[in-house]
């Protein structure tokens, strides 16, 4: 099965990405502002899908369809978008429940709209020796794995945090575009191959490597 890119789409323009391997947007976070302040209560009382908890989060809980997404919106005016697979999708929701505020009642306004955060996965298809790439790479990495399977990666430039697990799976977060995500993931790409599991005679293969694969 095809691994789809960014865009996707199959093609893929190898010039900007040696490696070939796409990228899965899972997640992106996005703020706005609607220029107003807000009476949560009210929101939560009128608006479906929303829920209020003061005492849990200073924060009404709103939830839509489509796109499939979840809104953390504060008495301040500010709103936080997250669960959408795209830049497009998430400005969609975040014009929605803004919406849904000025129907309520509110002047609320669209404004500052910015991604803070977009989330990505790949698989490599091979297996990748941790504490060795841990040990070569000690000024950016932390990998414990009593604690937690994966191996953190923190990138300097572009500034990404890359989560590696040995079963070849990568989670790049912290990325403001996909732009970053790819210039992160191709920096990152010839540094796994280099600690690559081999095929044949892995006998030896590190017994902190052996990740299960529920977890990974």
């Amino acid at each position: 099965m095809a691994q789809y890119n960014l865009e996707g789409c199959q093609s893929m323009d190898l010039a900007k990405h040696p490696s070939g391997i796409g990228l899965i947007l899972q997640n992106i976070v996005s703020t706005v502002n609607l220029g107003c302040k807000l009476d949560l209560k009210m929101i939560a009382l009128r608006a479906r899908n929303a829920e209020y908890n003061p005492k849990r989060f200073a924060a009404v809980i709103m939830r839509i369809r489509e796109p499939k997404t979840t809104a953390l919106i504060f008495a301040s005016g500010k709103l936080v978008c997250t669960g959408a697979k795209s830049e497009e999708q998430s400005k969609l929701a975040a014009r929605k429940y803004a919406r849904i505020v000025q129907k309520i009642g509110f002047q609320a306004q669209f404004m500052d709209f910015k991604v803070q955060n977009v989330v990505a996965s790949s698989d490599v298809k091979f297996p990748i020796r941790l504490e060795r790439l841990s040990l070569h790479h000690d000024a950016f990495c932390t990998f414990e794995p009593e604690i937690f399977p994966g191996l953190i990666y923190r990138m300097k430039d572009p500034k990404i945090v890359l989560l590696i697990f040995a079963s070849g799976k990568i989670v790049l977060t912290g990325a403001k575009s996909r732009d970053q995500l790819y210039r992160a993931f191709e920096q990152i790409y010839p540094v796994v191959v280099e600690y690559r599991v081999p095929q044949i005679g892995n006998e030896d293969k590190d017994s902190t490597d052996r990740v299960p694969r529920l977890l990974a």
